[in-house]
């Protein structure tokens, strides 16, 4: 993840990002905890909600409706939506924020909601005036569920993570292909992975499938038209084709029949 090194600097200001900053808003958004599932029984990440618009363009909509109004209330005052596709550290502003604490397994976790949910921050030139709140303490106490769960080890001490070694950085950004030994760790999944959030204490909700993608058959047997057409405007478009054909290829060759 290369990408990481090479936005250091604008990271750590956001002034980089937008000119004269001042404030920096920070909002959570959930996403559903169903499970994305073929009829076939295999699955994606919870996150990626492939019977949706990409959560990015859904989320940058959301936000520039407050830019909007921070423009009509600041007049003169300039704006900008960031999701997770610009180089933010976005967890660090919602833990900052007051919004939730940073787990273990190194995610933003709300408690009584959770880490199922989406981060958005919208940058501005207004001077906010605002009640402070001091960021929540960690809530994890000497649970260790999420390191002792995560199948690749990548979750190799408390608040760090290999991404090398994480399923979610294998099975989308990754180029090449996943191995047949990370293929088993894999079980039914073939894009992303949420096993440190599915053991965590503080997401306590049935893990109930969703049935909204097609079988693995199917798309296996899809062209880039079949597939654009299907999954263009969706988060599995990231990864692309190929690499999703391959995940699944992997999957079923070393775990034939999905529970």
């Amino acid at each position: 993840m290369k990408w990481i090194e090479r936005n250091k600097d604008l990271r750590e200001n956001p002034e980089s990002l937008l000119d004269g900053c001042k404030t920096v808003v920070s909002l959570a958004y959930p996403y559903s905890p169903g499970i994305p599932c073929t009829p076939d029984g295999y699955r994606t990440a919870r996150y990626s909600e492939p019977d949706k618009i990409d959560y990015h363009n859904r989320l940058r909509k959301l936000g520039k409706s407050l830019v909007k109004s921070l423009g009509e209330a600041y007049q003169g005052s300039r704006s900008r939506v960031c999701v997770d596709s610009a180089p933010i550290i976005e967890r660090s502003f919602a833990y900052e924020a007051g919004i939730g604490f940073i787990g273990k397994n190194n995610m933003c976790i709300l408690p009584g909601k959770g880490s199922y949910f989406f981060l958005v921050e919208v940058l501005t030139t207004v001077d906010m005036d605002f009640e402070e709140k001091r960021p929540l303490q960690n809530q994890c106490g000497a649970c260790t569920r999420c390191m002792d769960a995560c199948p690749t080890g990548a979750l190799e001490r408390p608040f760090s993570v290999d991404a090398s070694k994480c399923l979610s950085y294998l099975t989308i950004e990754y180029q090449g292909e996943v191995t047949d030994e990370q293929a088993a760790l894999m079980g039914d999944c073939f894009f992303g992975c949420d096993i440190c959030q599915e053991v965590c204490p503080f997401n306590s909700v049935k893990q109930e499938r969703k049935v909204c993608l097609p079988s693995t058959e199917k798309i296996l047997e899809m062209d880039l038209k079949a597939f654009s057409g299907k999954f263009g405007k969706t988060a599995l478009a990231r990864p692309g084709l190929e690499k999703i054909k391959s995940n699944i290829a992997k999957v079923r060759k070393s775990k034939p029949t999905a529970s």
